[in-house]
């Protein structure tokens, strides 16, 4: 069997009633055991010149999530007070214990690993997204 293109298939589709093109799709999907939506995704990737799927982003803002303060809260309170500017004793408490809460925002991947590191060494549990 000859090899058709994608316009040639596009030409072929058309020239079909709505019915032939479902009784199609059904023997599409019973030959090939997949549903209809997997062979659309699965056509466009090809259709996009063969190119292998485009890599995940890599992401560049981060969000440091303190998930517990372990058994050491007096030690975390310090590192969060240390990690968060401007914060006080009375709302680095308040933040330690309504965990899991985001210390930090948005930021860039070396703060998040540094405030990471120094939370986990003090005994909390953290976490980033």
């Amino acid at each position: 069997m000859a090899k058709m293109s994608t316009d040639e298939l596009l030409d072929a589709f058309k020239d079909m009633t709505l019915i032939e093109l479902s009784e199609f799709v059904k023997k599409f999907e019973e030959v090939f055991e997949v549903t209809a939506a997997a062979p659309v995704a699965a056509a466009a990737a090809p259709a996009a010149g063969g190119a292998a799927a485009p890599a995940e982003e890599e992401k560049d803002e981060f969000n440091v999530v303190l998930e517990g303060a372990g058994d050491k809260k007096i030690q975390v309170i310090k590192v969060v007070r240390e990690v968060v500017s401007g914060l006080g004793l009375k709302e680095a408490k308040e933040l330690v214990e309504s965990a899991p809460k985001p210390i930090l925002e948005g930021v860039n991947k070396e703060a998040a690993d540094a405030a990471k590191a120094k939370l986990e060494e003090a005994g909390a549990k953290i976490s980033l997204t």
